[in-house]
């Protein structure tokens, strides 16, 4: 049976789709949440999968017009295989879902406390690097084609301070991970200087999202993991305007912190 245009004409748009990796806890479930409560579709990426069927039951019993997927991959690609295995996962979430409006990345881990340079080993230096920015390099090239093909999209990756080559904190120590999160700055430039910088609707951001009560973080660091989350939120929805006077609402391809750019 056919519908009657004036019928078609009133059914309600597509809710958007949104990914987030890192999505089971901490961070990543702090924007999934987000990101359900307003209305979004959501697929999660996590290693673990009873995290993420933890996680989906939360977000649908808070959520319930919310559908969440869930995609259990392990992103510590340290062998050829762990590295095919995980990038055919990421193709087949790219032929079977929808395209997503909104790609948060925001798995990591730290580097051993004692990770100096010069006392760094190679499988720690391969660990970090493979998970933080190997990983993150496989998540924008398998799933940002479609949404640069769209002209409509917004990625996010949770970057940190430790990342930038100048400013406090700099001066040495977590070797792999600093190093990691400098690469994690670079790709996002990189990719938003790539894709017109915001001029062909692809905006590409990095956040910092400051030091947060996450199982990285610890249970005395001074922000909630809801409190770390929200300024991937707020890039996320934020009016953008290549041509806009005002910094904020024209520039997109620059680390974040509290709604502000931290210089690199």
């Amino acid at each position: 049976m056919s519908i009657p245009d004036s019928a078609a004409s009133q059914q309600p748009p597509a809710a958007p789709h949104a990914i987030v990796t890192g999505g089971s806890r901490g961070l990543g479930f702090e924007v999934a949440r987000g990101l359900a409560a307003q209305g979004c579709h959501l697929s999660l990426i996590a290693k673990d999968p009873q995290g993420l069927e933890q996680a989906r039951q939360k977000l649908v019993t808070e959520f319930p017009q919310c559908t969440v997927s869930t995609f259990a991959i392990d992103f510590e690609v340290t062998t050829p295989a762990a590295l095919d295995r995980a990038r055919q996962q990421l193709s087949e979430i790219r032929s079977s879902t929808n395209t997503p409006t909104a790609l948060v990345i925001a798995h990591a881990v730290m580097s051993e406390k004692m990770s100096k340079t010069l006392r760094t080993t190679d499988a720690e230096w391969r660990r970090v690097m493979a998970i933080n920015l190997d990983s993150t390099f496989m998540v924008v090239n398998e799933l940002v084609p479609p949404m640069a093909d769209a002209r409509n999209g917004r990625v996010v990756i949770f970057s940190a301070c430790l990342g930038r080559m100048s400013g406090p904190g700099n001066a040495g120590g977590l070797a792999p991970y600093r190093i990691s999160k400098a690469g994690v700055n670079a790709l996002v430039r990189n990719l938003a200087h790539e894709t017109g910088l915001g001029a062909r609707g692809l905006l590409v951001d990095a956040i910092c999202p400051n030091h947060s009560r996450t199982d990285m973080g610890g249970p005395d660091a001074l922000r909630s993991a809801e409190e770390g989350a929200e300024t991937a939120l707020w890039l996320l929805g934020r009016t953008f305007d290549s041509q806009s006077e005002n910094e904020i609402e024209k520039t997109t391809g620059v680390l974040w912190e509290d709604h502000q750019i931290v210089p690199w």
